[in-house]
């Protein structure tokens, strides 16, 4: 980013333009909306929709100072700076490169693209941009905490991990609106979604994961759409087994799958050392663990995790979309680049590729030289960005 534009920006609010913004039901509304208007620093500038009517409903229930019928109007508008893509994902391709050709700083949800073809199209074009990926649950104060923790020796060498992580949503049932979820050419699915946030989970506590195997079942083949009535064919996996090693020499089993009601939800992720022991616990968010807050609980003493900066949203779905729009805020005031971003979201889809090929192949997966090492930096940055989110 130029320097005249950096020192702009440091000088004033940071003018936020959100694609996918509906204001009866939306991932935006229990999460983005809340995070930015709860942030000093931020200002939701626009809204963007398909539709004009869904684009000036949204702008006035969420106060946006202009909306947009047409998202790539609202992406060229030099009265915005960042774009927000809350949309589903076979969109993201184009809006982002559209974004990334005007020149705007870029938060897309993850995954990043509907393949890893897609993510490497788009992070070949990012030039100068700054960019972050939906991971939020990556920066949850309780699991950063955990890093530290472990980081610092006090549970000692880091010996073994299992992790349960239950979402509901994709089980036997569902409405028609999240049928697209079910089919694989829309690349939002169980696996993309659930069994990225999770692996990412895994590499932002013990490190970059260096190798992986994997059985992914779909328990249940045909979906009952609620709504309509109807029956639909899942295409894609809504059980995935994972067993990996890190980095830290941890071997890890991680069960993801998918709960029959909103009480069958839960997250646990337990770590043994060779000195102690930790735990992260979830209290069952309906979005997956990395929408809700955690409970760090450990055999060694630490500091209590930081209160988050923002707290609302649907069920705190707000906080971890904030620390992620803070650290995004922080790098475009300073100039820097250390938010988790596009190079971090196509590791993460090369690392949910390799649990595809695991599963099918029937045979462990090595992951490359080139990813471990751009997944090493971004561990190493999350470790040192604990920041007053109250300086901005």
């Amino acid at each position: 980013m130029p320097q005249a534009m950096t020192q702009e920006i440091f000088q004033r609010e940071i003018r936020v333009g959100i694609i996918g913004a509906n204001a009866s039901r939306s991932w935006a509304n229990w999460s983005h909306i809340p995070a930015i208007k709860g942030l000093p620093g931020l200002r939701l500038a626009a809204v963007a929709t398909r539709g004009e009517r869904s684009a000036r409903e949204a702008a006035e229930a969420f106060g946006a100072d202009r909306w947009f019928a047409d998202p790539l109007t609202m992406i060229r508008d030099e009265q915005i700076d960042l774009i927000t893509i809350s949309v589903n994902v076979a969109l993201h391709r184009e809006f982002v490169l559209a974004a990334l050709q005007a020149g705007k700083a870029i938060y897309c949800e993850a995954p990043l693209g509907r393949n890893v073809a897609e993510a490497e199209e788009i992070v070949s074009a990012v030039d100068s941009q700054h960019t972050a990926i939906g991971l939020q649950g990556r920066l949850n104060p309780s699991l950063r905490r955990a890093a530290q923790l472990l980081s610092s020796g006090k549970i000692g060498r880091p010996l073994n991990a299992r992790i349960v992580s239950t979402v509901p949503g994709l089980g036997a049932q569902m409405t028609s609106p999240y049928d697209y979820m079910n089919k694989a050419f829309s690349g939002g699915n169980f696996l993309t979604i659930s069994g990225g946030h999770t692996l990412d989970m895994v590499e932002a506590v013990l490190g970059p994961i260096i190798e992986v195997d994997a059985r992914t079942e779909t328990v249940w083949p045909i979906v009952k759409l609620t709504d309509t009535g109807t029956e639909s064919l899942r295409e894609t996996p809504d059980h995935v087994d994972v067993l990996g090693k890190t980095s830290f020499g941890a071997a890890f089993a991680a069960s993801i799958n998918t709960g029959l009601s909103h009480d069958d939800i839960r997250f646990s992720f337990e770590i043994r050392g060779s000195e102690g022991w930790l735990t992260l616990t979830g209290d069952g968010h309906p979005y997956g663990f990395q929408a809700g807050d955690l409970k760090l609980t450990s055999s060694a003493a630490f500091e209590p995790p930081e209160k988050p900066s923002v707290t609302g949203g649907f069920l705190g779905a707000a906080n971890n979309v904030a620390e992620l729009y803070a650290h995004l805020m922080r790098d475009m005031r300073a100039g820097t680049y250390k938010t988790p971003g596009f190079e971090h979201a196509l590791h993460n889809t090369r690392l949910v590729d390799a649990v595809r090929r695991a599963s099918e192949r029937g045979r462990r997966q090595q992951i490359t030289n080139q990813d471990l090492r751009s997944i090493a930096l971004s561990f190493r940055s999350s470790l040192s960005n604990f920041i007053d989110l109250q300086s901005f």
